[in-house]
């Protein structure tokens, strides 16, 4: 990842004239994504969530179904406007108006999702967001990474070079890697503060 990271004004054209460029609501093939990677979570219930660069809010409502509190995010101000509006019924989500990983909210989350926002960051900007989003991780807490797999023109990498890129980090403990021909999904956990590794879904339920 040796370019720059993808300009603004591509965001900008891409939202402009249509409020869901990507027709995140409409395909099948997002909303099974979606619901994939609410699947993946290990946990039943999160405290509080974090969906950087959320676009128009299509996983952010699936999110707060199993979250006390979702903070979500994007830098296009008219998909966050989309996302204000389609999450509106529900009183456990804020959208809010954010560049990263310049602006960063305050405390901690013990689950942060990346979906389809890494492959846009050259070396540099992964590695101050990644640095950003481990210092926000609660110990033991939850980073999922959903990416597309194929190449595209404005993508600097593809959701296996995102995998790449953090199986090299230490620290992250690799729970869930579901890879299919158009997208790789992942489920890290945190590092704990004891550095005991994080019981599986199944022994947490004493069948193991």
């Amino acid at each position: 990842m040796t370019r720059p990271k993808t300009p603004d004004a591509y965001f900008d054209a891409m939202y402009r004239g249509t409020e869901d460029p990507w027709a995140l609501a409409e395909r099948w093939y997002e909303r099974r994504k979606y619901d994939l990677t609410v699947a993946a979570l290990p946990r039943p219930r999160y405290r509080r969530a974090f969906e950087p660069g959320c676009s128009v809010g299509e996983l952010t409502r699936r999110l707060a179904g199993r979250c006390d509190d979702v903070l979500a995010c994007d830098r296009v101000g008219s998909a966050v406007d989309t996302a204000r509006r389609r999450t509106r019924d529900l009183a456990n989500v804020e959208v809010r108006r954010m560049l990263l990983p310049e602006e960063w909210p305050e405390g901690t989350f013990d689950l942060i999702v990346l979906s389809e926002l890494l492959y846009y960051l050259d070396g540099t900007t992964f590695d101050r967001l990644l640095e950003r989003t481990l210092t926000s991780l609660e110990p033991g807490g939850t980073l999922v990474t959903v990416h597309w797999d194929h190449p595209v023109p404005e993508h600097l990498t593809t959701g296996s070079g995102v995998a790449e890129r953090l199986a090299e980090r230490p620290g992250l403990a690799l729970l869930a890697d579901h890879r299919e021909e158009d997208f790789v999904l992942q489920v890290h956990r945190g590092p704990r503060p004891d550095g005991r590794p994080a019981p599986s879904v199944a022994a947490g339920e004493g069948l193991v």
